[in-house]
């Protein structure tokens, strides 16, 4: 199939292919006489699986080791382990960081309530702490 094909089954552009391809995700097809590249089907499932993987949140460099061990890999499953703790890891401190986040935003509207002199927005205070020398 051409690459327009394949980006739209794929859902994706043409540029993210060529992107995928340079990072080494997608391998480069065969050219037809005519000079167009013509992937196999199976492309399709490689760059839905890229795509889902970085919407987990996998690097690119991540998602070509997943892609690795999706064709076979090593023996054991000791590296997909690692990557999947690792990123378990990164998940909670965003988890923590967000749970932060609402919890400003919540005091924010709840100090939004109050006559204008009694108001303090957690949000700008933590903004200009942050700028403080």
């Amino acid at each position: 199939m051409r690459t327009g094909e394949l980006a739209a089954r794929a859902g994706v552009n043409t540029q993210t292919l060529r992107y995928y391809e340079g990072r080494g995700l997608l391998e480069r097809p065969p050219r037809s006489a005519a000079g167009y590249r013509s992937y196999p089907d199976e492309a399709v499932a490689v760059v839905r699986f890229v795509k889902r993987a970085q919407e987990l949140g996998f690097s690119l460099e991540e998602i070509g080791d997943l892609l690795h061990l999706a064709d076979g890999g090593p023996e054991d499953c000791e590296t997909a382990r690692a990557l999947a703790k690792a990123r378990i890891d990164q998940l909670a401190q965003r988890i923590s960081a967000l749970q932060r986040m609402r919890q400003s935003l919540s005091a924010l509207v709840d100090t939004c309530e109050l006559p204008r002199g009694q108001r303090s927005c957690p949000i700008l205070c933590a903004l200009h702490q942050e700028d403080a020398p």
